[in-house]
């Protein structure tokens, strides 16, 4: 051997008993890189092996001084940047330590640590919407599968509706991937919508048991960051989230409170309080809201957390006068800040029944993907949907899901087509589908739809309410599936959006105008597809389920092809997760307190009786025609 050959040899010896030395005996390793520089000064892997070394012997001014020299050396090597990212994070020099972390990502995306470490910097720097951002990242590249690249790119760039298409299609092929499960939890709760992200992480966890280890460190980080970082307000309202993800509601109002003890002018933490629907405001918090509701520099989404807090708050205390005019700010305030043109939804009704006409449908009898698995659940939020949800749940041969994007993807996937030329929009390019189409089209929900269906049974339910919009597109597809259109007095469940703050999505839900308008543009539809569809979609008038729940319950059933249960009459017992607003009330058998509720606020609605006018005598039918736009006044 030569001596070149033998001093390689030599050093590559050493560098490996230094490597094998870092975790139990640091000191042993700083010693062999000692030695590899001594024989070789420009040796990169030696200078690395000092740098991590000297770190974990707690000489973090000299790691760092010897990866920046390492940097300087070799700015194109990924290894060195991720390293002084490390220690200038341990040395609180967090910039610096962000910089050097994403210039190793950069070079090297597939290091998923430093993206699991740039997103704990930014929730330190109090950035958790880019934290999110870059710890979906890092889910995604841990996983070592090309596949999970795009929903996490498009997670990224908060291209949440894309994220969670791509990751359920991803999930129809391979249902048994905790971590696209993992990341579609992580999405939902992006969303807002915490209950159905509890329910996939919990599938994720059926799936590989070996992350609820990670989900309890997940909550064992935070609480050694907060405990180096005591004072920052941000970190402690994100710890209350995983908490109540979690299902530690006590601790989560806890961290809740701390948040707002370093930070009052959080809206969030004070909305994330009132959103625990057993948790009561004290005179004291109803004064500090006040109090930071006078700010004139608080920020436009502090103000609507604010607003809709103590709407909750002064409810609870049924003095509904401040009630009104707390939801009516936080509504104004949120609807300045969004782009909804009433005039788009009036319009894609007017295009929908002139496109699903009796013809039509008579053309195209016999078409489509006869399963009749799919119970689709639809109407106007708030309207007791996820009471029916529940009530056909409890039955033995039906399964309660989610509310399902599917629909929405398959209408805007038909646009998409590159055999859509001219191009069409939806509704109209419906009328270019041939019968292979549809088939391909009802096949392709039942594939993708898959992954939500754990318990075997035959019937599922997909419980979108804004697929009233598509119902004419459901029935062309899956003409066997069924279809139920949940109504509630218009005064009743029109105010009651305009109470519900969303996390995202009903935008026609933050002007009284608009949703009197979105209102009579629902039933519009609904009463054309009777009209043209007699008898195909199975009506629910909340009021009456209230009155006579067993004779409508049996309707429902008997609508839906199954046998009376006992069960669906104590709905209440079932357990299952509920993920919508309404989760609590639908755990206790019904009660009338809230078909009334509405009526505590009426002496302020007066603008919503005059703006949906004859639709409260025809109520539960639609008005007479014309409803809009001169009905409305404009």
């Amino acid at each position: 051997m030569s001596e070149v050959r033998r001093s390689h040899a030599k050093l590559e010896a050493l560098l490996d008993e230094g490597v094998r030395a870092l975790d139990t005996q640091p000191q042993i390793a700083a010693q062999k890189a000692h030695q590899i520089l001594g024989a070789a000064p420009g040796h990169l892997r030696g200078a690395l092996l000092l740098g991590i070394a000297q770190r974990k012997l707690g000489d973090l001014s000299g790691s760092a001084q010897v990866l920046q020299s390492l940097v300087a050396t070799r700015p194109e090597w990924a290894p060195a940047h991720y390293e002084l990212g490390v220690t200038l994070g341990m040395s609180e020099r967090n910039r610096e330590a962000l910089a050097a972390l994403h210039r190793a990502a950069r070079l090297m995306p597939d290091i998923g640590e430093a993206w699991r470490l740039i997103a704990d910097l930014l929730l330190l720097l109090g950035d958790p919407s880019s934290a999110d951002k870059a710890y979906a990242n890092h889910i995604a590249v841990s996983t070592g599968n090309p596949q999970l690249r795009r929903p996490a790119a498009a997670l990224c760039d908060d291209r949440l509706d894309e994220a969670q298409q791509l990751l359920e299609a991803h999930l129809v092929e391979h249902p048994a991937d905790a971590q696209a499960m993992r990341m579609l939890a992580e999405v939902l709760a992006r969303m807002g919508r915490l209950e159905e992200s509890e329910r996939m992480l919990a599938r994720c966890l059926e799936a590989a048991p070996g992350l609820l280890a990670a989900h309890d460190r997940a909550i064992a980080d935070f609480a050694t960051v907060l405990a180096k970082y005591p004072r920052n307000a941000k970190i402690w309202l994100a710890y209350g989230h995983t908490l109540r993800t979690a299902g530690r509601r006590d601790e989560a109002v806890a961290a809740y409170r701390r948040s707002l003890d370093l930070a009052p002018s959080l809206g969030e933490a004070y909305w994330s309080l009132a959103n625990l629907k057993t948790f009561r405001f004290g005179e004291d918090d109803i004064a500090a809201m006040r109090a930071q509701l006078l700010r004139e520099d608080l920020g436009f989404e502090d103000r609507v957390h604010f607003h809709f807090a103590l709407g909750k708050a002064y409810e609870d205390l049924r003095d509904y006068a401040p009630s009104f005019e707390q939801y009516a700010a936080g509504n104004a305030v949120r609807r300045a800040n969004l782009r909804y043109d009433p005039d788009d939804t009036h319009r894609f009704v007017e295009r929908s029944k002139a496109v699903f006409t009796r013809e039509l449908f008579d053309s195209r009898a016999g078409q489509g993907h006869f399963d009749d698995a799919p119970i689709f659940v639809i109407g106007m939020p708030r309207s007791g949907s996820t009471l029916v949800e529940q009530i056909l749940s409890s039955h033995s041969r039906v399964e309660g899901t989610m509310e399902l994007q599917d629909m929405v993807q398959l209408a805007r996937s038909m646009v998409d087509d590159p055999a859509n030329q001219p191009r069409q929009w939806f509704p109209e390019v419906v009328q270019a589908a041939d019968a292979a189409a549809l088939s391909r089209l009802g096949q392709r929900y039942i594939a993708q739809t898959r992954i939500h269906r754990k318990a075997g049974t035959p019937y599922f339910i997909d419980k979108m309410p804004n697929n009233w919009m598509h119902a004419g597109l459901i029935h062309l597809i899956l003409p066997n599936a069924k279809i139920i259109d949940t109504r509630r007095y218009p005064m009743s469940g029109c105010f009651s959006n305009f109470k519900q703050l969303y996390a995202r999505g009903h935008q026609f839900a933050y002007s009284i105008e608009d949703i009197a308008r979105y209102y009579l543009d629902y039933v519009d539809l609904m009463a054309h597809f009777d009209t043209v569809l007699p008898g195909r979609i199975h009506r629910v008038v909340y009021e009456r389920m209230v009155e006579d729940t067993e004779d409508e319950v049996r309707r429902l059933l008997e609508y839906c092809g199954l046998p009376f249960e006992e069960a669906c009459l104590k709905f209440y017992e079932t357990e299952r997760a509920v993920r919508t607003p309404s989760s609590e009330q639908v755990r206790q058998p019904i009660f009338r307190d809230g078909v009334e509720q509405w009526k505590n606020y009426e002496p302020w609605l007066g603008p919503l009786a005059t703006a949906l006018g004859a639709a409260l005598d025809s109520y539960p039918e639609a008005p007479p025609a014309p409803t809009h736009p001169d009905q409305l006044g404009s």
